[in-house]
């Protein structure tokens, strides 16, 4: 199985991932007649193009494994409510690259980008920036609403829905807080228990341990379950962080459908950057604070930096990282009470997210 394409399930046609973009669609059609009239419909459009067009579905993917585990059964309402964690993630990312200035997301222009380029060549009057900004803030926050709707309008029962909500509610503060840590981080000491920090409140626990605690939650599963998966989520969640930091600084931008200069011209402080200034002598340091962080870095500084990176022995650290705390989420999955087709399942995203390349 890859990330992209999960095996057909027995009660639905397809596979998860395609039943989850179904699902996305056809709740993205129901809203199409509520527009309200007379409103441009660019916000829309372009919602639903973000939406649709990409992304590898991880989320839903483990909240529904969290659902199957915990002894759920396969039905169309499960993959509506965990489907509903993608439109969450939209407004993470729209929001997300508004604050990394971010060009690109998926092959595509960001959401503010679009719409910036789309003042531009409207020669509409104000400041094309600002409009854009201003028109993905409204975007995400949109998401952010359907995400809920969508949610709640599963089709699961009352009471399941109020369980699994507990825990989507404590998902969403950890993400901002996080998001905000990041923010802080950036001004901070730049330290690799700083960086671990926020990977760990903004990305890991978002992306695999509550995604799995909300499908846990909605069949009503006790607390040993729920541990089991933060044993499972927590250690393979910082692999998946650890992981996209690299592809961020040395991954091919047609697979991953970002510029590698975006992380290193924002300065962003990850464990990566952390672990090469810890461990670079005077000269490295010292490109290092000229390059990482300049607005201006081109692919030559780039290449450069990635030199330092390797030269210090930055990303065999990282490697490392990814692959003790890959096998410390696999080897959790030993004891956690889960059924046995979820810990097969559960065990073959977990290589699959730490290897990925996208």
């Amino acid at each position: 199985m890859t990330l992209a394409a999960a095996r057909p399930d027995a009660a639905g046609t397809g596979s998860l991932r395609e039943r989850c973009d179904a699902e996305l669609a056809a709740f993205l059609d129901r809203q199409d007649p509520h527009w309200p009239d007379g409103a441009p419909r660019g916000v829309f459009d372009r919602l639903r193009r973000f939406v649709l067009a990409g992304g590898k579905r991880l989320r839903p993917t483990f909240c529904y494994w969290g659902w199957r585990g915990a002894g759920g059964p396969d039905c169309r309402e499960i993959v509506a409510a965990a489907a509903a964690l993608e439109i969450f993630h939209a407004f993470a990312l729209i929001h997300d690259d508004i604050m990394d200035g971010s060009d690109q997301r998926r092959g595509e222009p960001s959401v503010h980008r679009f719409f910036t380029d789309l003042h531009a060549r409207s020669a509409w009057r104000g400041d094309a920036g600002r409009y854009g900004h201003n028109a993905a803030l409204l975007c995400g926050d949109l998401c952010a609403a359907w995400a809920d709707q969508m949610f709640h309008e599963s089709g699961l029962p009352a009471e399941q829905i109020r369980r699994g909500y507990a825990v989507f509610a404590a998902m969403r503060t950890e993400v901002i807080a996080g998001q905000y840590l990041d923010l802080v981080s950036g001004v901070g000491d730049g330290s690799v228990a700083s960086a671990l920090t926020v990977i760990r409140m903004k990305a890991a626990r978002y992306t695999v341990t509550r995604p799995l605690q909300i499908g846990a939650a909605l069949v009503g599963a006790g607390e040993e379950v729920r541990a089991g998966y933060a044993a499972f989520g927590d250690p393979l969640g910082d692999a998946f962080q650890l992981r996209d930091d690299v592809l961020g600084v040395f991954g091919d931008p047609a697979v991953t459908g970002k510029s590698v200069l975006d992380d290193l011209r924002e300065g962003k402080s990850t464990v990566m950057m952390a672990l090469a200034r810890d461990q670079a002598d005077r000269e490295q340091a010292r490109r290092l604070r000229e390059l990482v962080g300049d607005p201006e870095v081109d692919l030559a500084g780039a290449e450069e930096l990635r030199s330092i990176i390797v030269a210090t022995g930055a990303l065999d650290a990282i490697e490392q990282m990814i692959r003790l705390r890959t096998q410390a989420a696999v080897a959790a999955l030993a004891d956690a009470p889960l059924t046995d087709e979820a810990r097969r399942e559960l065990t073959t995203l977990a290589e699959s997210v730490a290897e990925r390349q996208s």
